[in-house]
């Protein structure tokens, strides 16, 4: 294989040209991004980096010389137009078109727009990439009051790190409860007593009809017709997978690219990885679509034996996390669907877990600040065995002696 061409210039694909690296690609790598930036770490831009802890450089994942070589060539702020698969070619914005004989979509996801009257205000942000929190940082110094909308991850970060820089921080979602998408409403409860306790007001069961200002957000409109007097807005209300090139070139798509578990597409020169993917997952026995670094990574790193030609198959329970004040959630496995729930140490230590059973097996591990039984309980999840829940609950019994 002499050419492999890589769509985007995120986590995923900064780990598939590490990996073709690693395995001795012996072709040419081009990578196309449309940031002005190499690729890069994106959670700790809801948390250090926001926070000012981190620098831009520390988020590479390869410092920039990384990238001098000549078998490869990072082509930073340019946008693909088109793929033309007759022609095993992409077009980009600036008129270069570049051959492949394999070609990987690594196209991730944007932010969902909140589409209500006053939207374009100035001072309303979205977060997603560097330049974004720069922006919100810069807008955040001269703020007294943080206005976020969206009670997930993203939102509940930014509230934490918000209230670290002493503002005033309240939170909209529209759910009858935070991360209702990701957790039990046990957790749920515990992760609004603690942003209470931080000073965080938090609107269940709210939505918003408008933004008022004349050229800058200075209020949000909510649906009982209130007004919250704010200085800043920042939207976490989810993502949407950036499948639309991969559409306008024929290839299968449903809330994501459809990719099988060697991440090809429909067409077998074309791969796809990380959040713009709809795969299967045989741990979870069935196919859908991740947004997480370690899908993204572990789906990059499947495509890049693939491409060396040793044929290897994905298949992973998928793990995330969270970082809110001196509180990191970890989850290991996906709960929706479970229909037992069983609590483990106590919520009061701020150290226990949340484990998700369905038909008497564990399908998912919350751990907060529980290191040991998120790492162990992933053995769990990938063993698919049946668990008394009384010793699962019992935690002075290790995880790993009911492996």
């Amino acid at each position: 294989m002499k050419n492999v061409v890589i769509i985007g210039a995120g986590h995923g694909a900064g780990q598939l040209v590490m990996s073709l690296r690693q395995k001795k690609f012996q072709g040419h790598i081009t990578l196309v991004g449309e940031e002005d930036w190499h690729p890069y770490q994106r959670p700790p831009l809801s948390k250090k980096f926001l926070l000012g802890e981190l620098s831009a450089e520390r988020l590479f994942l390869k410092p920039p010389a990384f990238y001098d070589d000549p078998s490869l060539s990072p082509v930073l702020n340019s946008r693909v137009m088109v793929i033309d698969r007759d022609a095993r070619q992409i077009a980009t914005d600036d008129g270069k078109s570049y051959d492949y004989d394999a070609l990987v979509i690594a196209t991730g996801s944007r932010p969902r727009q909140l589409d209500v009257p006053g939207a374009d205000l100035d001072g309303i942000h979205y977060l997603r990439g560097i330049d974004d929190v720069n922006a919100i940082r810069a807008s955040m110094s001269n703020s007294e009051h943080v206005s976020i909308i969206g009670a997930g991850y993203i939102g509940l970060e930014v509230a934490a790190v918000a209230r670290q820089l002493d503002k005033k921080v309240t939170v909209v979602e529209m759910e009858n409860r935070v991360m209702s998408r990701v957790v039990s409403p046990e957790l749920s409860a515990y992760y609004e007593s603690v942003h209470s306790e931080h000073g965080v007001q938090i609107l269940p069961s709210t939505s918003i009809t408008a933004f008022a200002g004349e050229t800058r957000i200075d209020g949000v409109i909510l649906d009982n017709g209130e007004t919250l007097t704010t200085d800043m807005v920042v939207i976490g209300i989810g993502i949407v997978p950036n499948t639309e090139l991969a559409e306008a070139a024929g290839l299968i798509a449903d809330n994501g690219i459809v990719v099988d578990d060697h991440c090809r597409t429909s067409d077998a020169s074309i791969y796809a990885i990380g959040d713009c993917t709809w795969h299967p997952n045989s741990q979870l026995g069935k196919s859908l679509r991740l947004e997480s670094v370690h899908n993204a990574v572990e789906q990059a790193k499947t495509a890049a034996s693939n491409l060396c030609g040793k044929d290897t198959i994905y298949s992973q329970v998928p793990w995330f996390w969270s970082d809110q004040y001196d509180l990191k959630l970890q989850i290991a496995g996906v709960s929706q669907g479970y229909d037992e729930v069983v609590l483990r140490g106590d919520m009061t230590t701020h150290s226990f877990s949340c484990l998700y059973l369905r038909d008497g097996k564990l399908i998912a591990v919350d751990a907060v600040n529980a290191p040991r039984d998120y790492i162990q309980g992933r053995l769990l999840i990938a063993g698919n065995v049946r668990i008394d829940p009384a010793r699962l609950a019992d935690p002075n019994i290790p995880l790993k002696d009911l492996v």
